[in-house]
Protein backbone atom coordinates (compact mmCIF):
# COMPACT_ATOMS: atom_id res chain seq x y z
CA UNK A 1 0.00 0.00 0.00
CA UNK A 2 1.07 3.58 -1.08
CA UNK A 3 0.90 6.44 1.37
CA UNK A 4 1.59 9.45 -0.86
CA UNK A 5 2.67 12.94 1.42
CA UNK A 6 1.88 16.79 0.41
CA UNK A 7 3.08 19.69 2.27
CA UNK A 8 1.20 23.20 1.92
CA UNK A 9 1.01 26.52 3.52
CA UNK A 10 -2.54 25.68 4.88
CA UNK A 11 -5.73 22.93 5.34
CA UNK A 12 -9.10 24.12 4.68
CA UNK A 13 -11.72 22.41 6.70
CA UNK A 14 -14.57 22.94 5.08
CA UNK A 15 -13.30 21.54 1.17
CA UNK A 16 -11.08 18.97 3.19
CA UNK A 17 -8.56 20.51 0.73
CA UNK A 18 -4.77 21.79 0.75
CA UNK A 19 -4.52 25.54 0.39
CA UNK A 20 -1.00 27.12 -1.00
CA UNK A 21 0.71 24.19 -1.81
CA UNK A 22 4.42 23.80 -1.44
CA UNK A 23 7.83 21.83 -2.32
CA UNK A 24 9.48 19.57 0.73
CA UNK A 25 12.17 22.30 0.19
CA UNK A 26 9.59 24.47 0.91
CA UNK A 27 8.08 22.70 3.82
CA UNK A 28 11.98 22.18 5.07
CA UNK A 29 12.76 25.87 5.61
CA UNK A 30 9.32 26.66 6.99
CA UNK A 31 9.56 23.89 9.88
CA UNK A 32 13.19 25.32 10.27
CA UNK A 33 12.13 28.99 10.79
CA UNK A 34 8.84 27.42 13.17
CA UNK A 35 6.50 28.94 10.23
CA UNK A 36 3.24 27.27 10.16
CA UNK A 37 2.33 24.43 7.37
CA UNK A 38 0.63 21.29 6.51
CA UNK A 39 1.54 17.66 5.89
CA UNK A 40 -0.95 15.53 4.28
CA UNK A 41 -1.64 11.94 4.39
CA UNK A 42 -3.59 10.24 1.78
CA UNK A 43 -3.87 6.63 -0.82
CA UNK A 44 -5.23 6.06 -3.88
CA UNK A 45 -8.38 5.83 -4.54
CA UNK A 46 -10.09 7.31 -0.76
CA UNK A 47 -11.59 10.68 -1.07
CA UNK A 48 -10.71 11.72 2.00
CA UNK A 49 -7.04 12.18 3.54
CA UNK A 50 -5.95 9.81 6.22
CA UNK A 51 -4.91 12.25 8.27
CA UNK A 52 -3.63 16.07 8.27
CA UNK A 53 -1.29 18.01 10.32
CA UNK A 54 -0.42 21.07 11.21
CA UNK A 55 3.17 21.94 12.16
CA UNK A 56 3.65 25.89 13.80
CA UNK A 57 6.55 25.67 16.22
CA UNK A 58 6.79 29.34 16.68
CA UNK A 59 3.11 29.26 18.40
CA UNK A 60 4.84 25.41 20.24
CA UNK A 61 1.49 23.79 18.83
CA UNK A 62 1.04 20.01 16.19
CA UNK A 63 -2.19 19.71 15.75
CA UNK A 64 -3.47 16.34 13.97
CA UNK A 65 -7.01 14.93 12.46
CA UNK A 66 -7.44 11.72 11.71
CA UNK A 67 -10.26 11.26 9.23
CA UNK A 68 -11.85 8.03 7.95
CA UNK A 69 -13.69 7.07 4.36
CA UNK A 70 -16.54 8.91 4.81
CA UNK A 71 -14.30 11.98 4.94
CA UNK A 72 -15.25 13.15 9.10
CA UNK A 73 -12.65 14.23 11.45
CA UNK A 74 -12.55 10.98 13.97
CA UNK A 75 -9.60 11.95 16.36
CA UNK A 76 -8.14 15.32 16.68
CA UNK A 77 -4.49 15.64 18.71
CA UNK A 78 -3.18 19.20 20.13
CA UNK A 79 0.34 18.70 20.81
CA UNK A 80 2.58 21.37 22.72
CA UNK A 81 6.29 22.40 22.34
CA UNK A 82 7.21 23.28 26.24
CA UNK A 83 10.47 23.39 27.61
CA UNK A 84 12.18 20.62 26.51
CA UNK A 85 13.12 20.94 22.70
CA UNK A 86 12.84 17.10 22.45
CA UNK A 87 9.43 16.11 23.06
CA UNK A 88 5.56 16.96 22.98
CA UNK A 89 3.41 17.06 25.48
CA UNK A 90 -0.36 15.66 24.49
CA UNK A 91 -2.24 18.82 25.77
CA UNK A 92 -5.58 17.66 24.76
CA UNK A 93 -6.81 14.70 22.54
CA UNK A 94 -10.88 14.01 21.35
CA UNK A 95 -11.49 10.78 19.89
CA UNK A 96 -14.99 10.23 18.59
CA UNK A 97 -16.76 7.18 17.54
CA UNK A 98 -19.47 7.49 14.97
CA UNK A 99 -22.02 4.80 15.55
CA UNK A 100 -22.75 4.72 11.43
CA UNK A 101 -22.07 5.64 8.28
CA UNK A 102 -24.52 8.19 8.01
CA UNK A 103 -23.79 9.74 11.37
CA UNK A 104 -22.86 13.54 10.46
CA UNK A 105 -18.98 14.45 11.28
CA UNK A 106 -19.59 15.77 15.23
CA UNK A 107 -23.23 14.90 15.48
CA UNK A 108 -24.67 16.03 19.00
CA UNK A 109 -24.88 12.04 19.85
CA UNK A 110 -21.72 10.98 18.65
CA UNK A 111 -20.01 9.44 21.61
CA UNK A 112 -16.56 10.67 21.90
CA UNK A 113 -14.02 10.57 24.72
CA UNK A 114 -11.82 14.15 25.92
CA UNK A 115 -8.27 13.78 27.58
CA UNK A 116 -6.72 17.22 28.56
CA UNK A 117 -3.16 16.83 30.28
CA UNK A 118 -0.89 19.30 32.06
CA UNK A 119 3.09 19.10 32.20
CA UNK A 120 2.70 19.07 36.20
CA UNK A 121 1.12 15.91 35.86
CA UNK A 122 -2.70 17.02 36.23
CA UNK A 123 -5.35 15.07 33.65
CA UNK A 124 -9.01 14.56 33.13
CA UNK A 125 -10.52 12.01 31.18
CA UNK A 126 -14.12 12.99 29.92
CA UNK A 127 -16.31 9.98 28.43
CA UNK A 128 -19.27 10.86 26.74
CA UNK A 129 -21.36 8.07 25.60
CA UNK A 130 -24.14 9.87 24.24
CA UNK A 131 -22.39 12.46 22.87
CA UNK A 132 -23.32 16.22 24.24
CA UNK A 133 -27.05 14.89 24.60
CA UNK A 134 -26.11 12.81 27.55
CA UNK A 135 -24.33 12.58 30.85
CA UNK A 136 -20.74 12.50 31.09
CA UNK A 137 -18.02 10.45 33.24
CA UNK A 138 -15.27 12.57 34.23
CA UNK A 139 -12.01 10.58 35.50
CA UNK A 140 -8.23 11.43 36.46
CA UNK A 141 -6.49 9.25 33.82
CA UNK A 142 -3.70 7.18 35.34
CA UNK A 143 -0.92 7.51 32.24
CA UNK A 144 2.85 7.23 32.67
CA UNK A 145 5.76 9.64 31.51
CA UNK A 146 5.74 8.06 28.19
CA UNK A 147 1.92 7.86 27.49
CA UNK A 148 2.11 12.09 28.55
CA UNK A 149 4.94 12.73 26.44
CA UNK A 150 5.93 11.91 22.65
CA UNK A 151 9.36 12.34 21.49
CA UNK A 152 9.86 15.62 18.65
CA UNK A 153 10.63 13.67 15.45
CA UNK A 154 12.67 15.10 12.50
CA UNK A 155 11.14 17.19 9.67
CA UNK A 156 9.30 14.54 7.39
CA UNK A 157 9.63 11.52 9.99
CA UNK A 158 6.59 11.83 11.89
CA UNK A 159 4.49 8.43 12.61
CA UNK A 160 1.36 7.88 10.86
CA UNK A 161 -1.65 7.67 13.33
CA UNK A 162 -4.22 6.66 11.30
CA UNK A 163 -2.51 3.40 9.98
CA UNK A 164 -3.02 2.11 13.24
CA UNK A 165 -6.54 3.47 13.78
CA UNK A 166 -7.85 2.63 10.51
CA UNK A 167 -6.47 -0.95 10.87
CA UNK A 168 -3.23 -0.82 8.72
CA UNK A 169 -1.06 -2.57 10.83
CA UNK A 170 1.68 -3.63 7.88
CA UNK A 171 4.03 -0.87 8.13
CA UNK A 172 6.37 -2.80 6.07
CA UNK A 173 3.88 -2.36 3.30
CA UNK A 174 3.98 1.37 3.50
CA UNK A 175 5.50 3.08 0.65
CA UNK A 176 5.86 6.47 1.51
CA UNK A 177 6.03 8.78 -1.71
CA UNK A 178 5.86 12.60 -2.26
CA UNK A 179 2.99 14.32 -4.32
CA UNK A 180 2.53 18.14 -5.06
CA UNK A 181 -0.84 19.21 -3.76
CA UNK A 182 -2.42 20.52 -6.42
CA UNK A 183 -5.58 21.37 -4.79
CA UNK A 184 -6.54 24.86 -3.50
CA UNK A 185 -4.59 28.68 -4.06
CA UNK A 186 -1.44 29.60 -4.28
CA UNK A 187 -0.42 31.97 -1.07
CA UNK A 188 1.43 35.16 -3.01
CA UNK A 189 2.29 36.67 0.37
CA UNK A 190 3.90 34.67 2.95
CA UNK A 191 1.52 34.35 6.11
CA UNK A 192 4.14 35.54 8.53
CA UNK A 193 4.52 39.43 6.77
CA UNK A 194 1.06 40.05 5.97
CA UNK A 195 -0.40 37.48 3.67
CA UNK A 196 -2.81 34.88 5.40
CA UNK A 197 -5.16 31.74 4.25
CA UNK A 198 -9.05 32.29 4.40
CA UNK A 199 -11.26 32.08 7.71
CA UNK A 200 -12.59 28.52 6.62
CA UNK A 201 -8.33 27.28 6.83
CA UNK A 202 -7.08 25.47 10.13
CA UNK A 203 -4.54 27.41 12.09
CA UNK A 204 -3.12 27.18 15.46
CA UNK A 205 -4.64 27.75 18.93
CA UNK A 206 -5.45 31.39 19.80
CA UNK A 207 -5.70 32.75 23.31
CA UNK A 208 -8.51 35.07 23.50
CA UNK A 209 -8.55 38.41 22.29
CA UNK A 210 -9.16 41.60 24.17
CA UNK A 211 -11.90 43.10 21.61
CA UNK A 212 -12.83 46.69 21.76
CA UNK A 213 -11.69 47.48 25.46
CA UNK A 214 -10.77 51.20 24.48
CA UNK A 215 -14.88 51.73 22.94
CA UNK A 216 -16.40 50.81 25.86
CA UNK A 217 -15.30 54.07 27.95
CA UNK A 218 -15.78 56.04 24.47
CA UNK A 219 -19.50 57.67 25.01
CA UNK A 220 -21.51 57.39 21.59
CA UNK A 221 -20.27 54.34 20.83
CA UNK A 222 -22.86 51.89 19.75
CA UNK A 223 -22.36 48.08 20.80
CA UNK A 224 -24.10 45.17 21.40
CA UNK A 225 -24.34 42.31 24.05
CA UNK A 226 -26.06 39.92 21.99
CA UNK A 227 -28.93 39.72 24.35
CA UNK A 228 -29.73 43.84 23.61
CA UNK A 229 -29.48 44.43 19.80
CA UNK A 230 -28.35 48.06 20.29
CA UNK A 231 -26.83 49.97 23.39
CA UNK A 232 -24.72 53.22 23.45
CA UNK A 233 -21.65 53.65 25.55
CA UNK A 234 -22.47 56.47 28.19
CA UNK A 235 -19.69 58.68 30.09
CA UNK A 236 -18.22 56.50 32.27
CA UNK A 237 -19.58 56.03 35.91
CA UNK A 238 -16.26 57.37 38.65
CA UNK A 239 -16.37 55.66 41.90
CA UNK A 240 -13.62 56.98 44.00
CA UNK A 241 -10.18 56.57 43.80
CA UNK A 242 -8.10 53.02 44.53
CA UNK A 243 -4.76 54.00 47.06
CA UNK A 244 -2.32 51.19 45.79
CA UNK A 245 1.01 52.74 47.97
CA UNK A 246 2.93 49.34 47.16
CA UNK A 247 3.28 50.07 43.49
CA UNK A 248 1.74 46.35 43.12
CA UNK A 249 -2.12 46.35 41.96
CA UNK A 250 -4.04 43.11 42.96
CA UNK A 251 -6.66 41.79 40.64
CA UNK A 252 -8.57 38.61 42.76
CA UNK A 253 -11.68 36.97 43.24
CA UNK A 254 -11.43 37.17 47.56
CA UNK A 255 -12.63 34.53 48.05
CA UNK A 256 -9.13 33.06 46.16
CA UNK A 257 -8.11 29.90 48.26
CA UNK A 258 -4.28 30.36 46.73
CA UNK A 259 -1.79 31.86 49.53
CA UNK A 260 -2.40 35.70 47.51
CA UNK A 261 -3.51 37.59 44.48
CA UNK A 262 -3.49 35.74 41.03
CA UNK A 263 -2.91 38.62 39.11
CA UNK A 264 -0.54 41.09 39.98
CA UNK A 265 0.06 44.11 37.60
CA UNK A 266 2.98 46.90 38.75
CA UNK A 267 1.52 50.20 38.54
CA UNK A 268 3.70 53.58 40.10
CA UNK A 269 2.71 53.83 44.09
CA UNK A 270 -0.01 56.27 43.90
CA UNK A 271 -3.97 56.69 43.90
CA UNK A 272 -5.92 55.90 40.62
CA UNK A 273 -9.36 56.79 39.75
CA UNK A 274 -12.22 53.53 39.65
CA UNK A 275 -14.78 53.42 36.90
CA UNK A 276 -17.83 51.64 35.41
CA UNK A 277 -17.76 51.49 31.89
CA UNK A 278 -21.59 51.79 31.02
CA UNK A 279 -24.13 51.74 28.24
CA UNK A 280 -27.77 52.67 27.89
CA UNK A 281 -30.33 50.66 25.90
CA UNK A 282 -33.96 50.25 25.72
CA UNK A 283 -36.50 47.41 25.40
CA UNK A 284 -39.97 46.80 25.83
CA UNK A 285 -41.24 45.73 29.29
CA UNK A 286 -44.10 43.24 29.33
CA UNK A 287 -44.44 44.47 33.03
CA UNK A 288 -45.33 48.02 31.90
CA UNK A 289 -46.24 47.23 28.16
CA UNK A 290 -43.81 50.23 27.39
CA UNK A 291 -40.48 51.28 26.83
CA UNK A 292 -37.79 51.03 29.38
CA UNK A 293 -34.53 52.18 29.48
CA UNK A 294 -32.04 51.77 31.76
CA UNK A 295 -27.94 51.92 32.00
CA UNK A 296 -26.02 48.72 32.25
CA UNK A 297 -22.35 48.21 33.48
CA UNK A 298 -20.20 46.77 30.80
CA UNK A 299 -16.85 46.25 32.45
CA UNK A 300 -14.67 47.69 35.65
CA UNK A 301 -11.64 49.79 35.25
CA UNK A 302 -8.59 51.05 36.94
CA UNK A 303 -7.33 53.71 35.21
CA UNK A 304 -3.56 54.76 35.94
CA UNK A 305 -2.86 57.04 33.29
CA UNK A 306 -4.34 59.83 31.23
CA UNK A 307 -2.69 58.17 27.65
CA UNK A 308 -4.59 55.89 25.70
CA UNK A 309 -4.57 52.41 25.58
CA UNK A 310 -2.12 51.44 22.18
CA UNK A 311 -2.34 47.49 23.10
CA UNK A 312 -3.52 45.08 25.37
CA UNK A 313 -2.56 42.25 27.05
CA UNK A 314 -3.89 39.46 28.99
CA UNK A 315 -2.29 39.75 32.57
CA UNK A 316 -1.26 36.06 33.50
CA UNK A 317 -0.53 34.82 37.14
CA UNK A 318 2.98 33.45 37.83
CA UNK A 319 2.14 30.13 37.34
CA UNK A 320 0.17 30.75 34.12
CA UNK A 321 1.30 29.15 30.74
CA UNK A 322 0.23 30.92 27.32
CA UNK A 323 1.82 28.02 25.35
CA UNK A 324 -0.89 25.61 27.02
CA UNK A 325 -3.76 28.07 26.24
CA UNK A 326 -6.32 26.35 23.64
CA UNK A 327 -8.75 28.34 21.31
CA UNK A 328 -10.16 31.77 22.79
CA UNK A 329 -8.57 29.80 26.22
CA UNK A 330 -7.87 33.01 29.11
CA UNK A 331 -6.51 33.54 32.46
CA UNK A 332 -7.35 35.45 35.25
CA UNK A 333 -9.04 35.09 38.96
CA UNK A 334 -11.64 33.02 39.41
CA UNK A 335 -14.84 33.28 42.10
CA UNK A 336 -17.12 30.89 43.14
CA UNK A 337 -19.00 34.20 44.48
CA UNK A 338 -19.66 36.29 41.54
CA UNK A 339 -17.45 38.77 42.75
CA UNK A 340 -13.99 40.42 41.99
CA UNK A 341 -11.70 42.81 43.34
CA UNK A 342 -8.71 45.26 42.89
CA UNK A 343 -6.47 45.94 45.68
CA UNK A 344 -2.91 47.06 46.99
CA UNK A 345 -1.15 43.88 46.89
CA UNK A 346 1.07 45.15 49.56
CA UNK A 347 -1.75 44.89 52.18
CA UNK A 348 -3.36 41.82 50.44
CA UNK A 349 -3.89 39.92 54.02
CA UNK A 350 -4.97 42.36 56.43
CA UNK A 351 -7.52 44.13 53.55
CA UNK A 352 -8.74 40.26 53.18
CA UNK A 353 -9.27 39.49 56.46
CA UNK A 354 -11.19 43.23 56.78
CA UNK A 355 -13.59 42.02 53.90
CA UNK A 356 -14.47 38.83 55.21
CA UNK A 357 -15.20 40.19 58.65
CA UNK A 358 -17.88 42.57 57.11
CA UNK A 359 -19.27 40.50 54.25
CA UNK A 360 -19.26 37.27 55.17
CA UNK A 361 -18.91 37.31 59.02
CA UNK A 362 -20.73 40.21 60.14
CA UNK A 363 -18.63 41.44 62.83
CA UNK A 364 -20.27 43.84 65.01
CA UNK A 365 -17.50 44.93 66.65
CA UNK A 366 -15.00 46.23 63.66
CA UNK A 367 -14.16 49.57 63.25
CA UNK A 368 -16.38 51.11 60.74
CA UNK A 369 -13.27 53.59 59.80
CA UNK A 370 -12.03 50.45 58.03
CA UNK A 371 -14.84 50.10 55.86
CA UNK A 372 -17.46 51.48 53.54
CA UNK A 373 -20.09 49.69 51.87
CA UNK A 374 -20.89 51.00 48.27
CA UNK A 375 -24.36 51.65 46.81
CA UNK A 376 -26.14 51.75 43.76
CA UNK A 377 -23.10 50.39 41.73
CA UNK A 378 -21.33 47.26 40.82
CA UNK A 379 -19.03 48.00 43.39
CA UNK A 380 -19.62 46.94 46.77
CA UNK A 381 -17.72 47.20 49.43
CA UNK A 382 -14.25 49.01 50.38
CA UNK A 383 -11.59 48.13 53.15
CA UNK A 384 -8.73 49.87 54.19
CA UNK A 385 -5.66 49.15 55.87
CA UNK A 386 -4.52 51.57 57.95
CA UNK A 387 -0.50 50.27 58.96
CA UNK A 388 -0.25 50.94 54.93
CA UNK A 389 -2.52 52.88 53.74
CA UNK A 390 -3.94 50.47 51.20
CA UNK A 391 -7.20 49.79 50.48
CA UNK A 392 -9.46 47.20 48.79
CA UNK A 393 -12.40 47.48 46.33
CA UNK A 394 -14.38 44.56 45.79
CA UNK A 395 -17.02 44.57 42.62
CA UNK A 396 -19.85 42.46 41.27
CA UNK A 397 -19.55 40.18 38.34
CA UNK A 398 -22.49 38.48 36.71
CA UNK A 399 -21.51 34.81 37.05
CA UNK A 400 -18.71 32.71 38.82
CA UNK A 401 -15.74 31.09 36.98
CA UNK A 402 -12.63 32.52 35.56
CA UNK A 403 -12.74 36.41 34.57
CA UNK A 404 -9.67 37.56 32.47
CA UNK A 405 -8.09 40.57 33.04
CA UNK A 406 -6.91 43.33 30.56
CA UNK A 407 -3.95 45.33 30.47
CA UNK A 408 -3.59 48.62 28.84
CA UNK A 409 -0.90 50.21 27.69
CA UNK A 410 0.61 53.59 25.84
CA UNK A 411 2.99 53.74 23.16
CA UNK A 412 5.44 53.64 25.25
CA UNK A 413 4.50 50.55 26.73
CA UNK A 414 3.33 52.04 30.31
CA UNK A 415 0.36 50.64 32.07
CA UNK A 416 -2.77 52.95 31.53
CA UNK A 417 -5.53 51.09 32.56
CA UNK A 418 -6.29 47.70 34.25
CA UNK A 419 -10.04 46.37 32.76
CA UNK A 420 -12.28 43.39 33.59
CA UNK A 421 -15.85 42.79 32.04
CA UNK A 422 -17.93 41.87 34.69
CA UNK A 423 -20.37 39.42 31.95
CA UNK A 424 -19.02 38.65 27.99
CA UNK A 425 -17.34 41.15 25.26
CA UNK A 426 -19.72 43.40 23.56
CA UNK A 427 -19.31 43.51 19.81
CA UNK A 428 -19.08 46.69 18.32
CA UNK A 429 -21.75 47.62 15.88
CA UNK A 430 -21.06 49.78 12.88
CA UNK A 431 -21.47 53.67 12.47
CA UNK A 432 -24.59 54.33 10.45
CA UNK A 433 -25.76 50.69 10.10
CA UNK A 434 -29.28 48.89 11.59
CA UNK A 435 -28.06 46.83 14.45
CA UNK A 436 -28.40 42.89 14.04
CA UNK A 437 -32.39 42.44 15.48
CA UNK A 438 -33.38 46.18 15.41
Amino acid sequence: MVVEVGYARAWDLEDRAPWGPMSVAEARERDAAGLPYVVVYRTEGREAPLEVRLVSWRDHHVGLWVYDAQGRRTHALDLRLLDDPARLLHRHTVAWSYTGPEMAEFDEACPRVTVELFPDGRGSRTEEPRGSRGGASVTVPRLGDDERWTDRPAFGEWPLLSAQLHGLTDLSAFEVTVFTAATGATLTADDGTGGAPPATCWRPPRPAQPGPLTELFRPGVRVTDGYHPEMTVVEPRRIGVLPVPSGLLAVSGPDDDGDGPHITVPVPPGEYVLEEAQARHSYHCEWTNGQVTRTDTMAVRVLVGDAPAATWEMAAGPHDDPRLLPENGIFGFTTDGATGCFADAGAWPPLLTLYEKVLIQGDPDLDQDAYEHIEDSMYLLRTRDRASGGELVAFATTGDGTHPVWVGRSEAGEVVGVVVLVEGMPELLPEGEESPGA
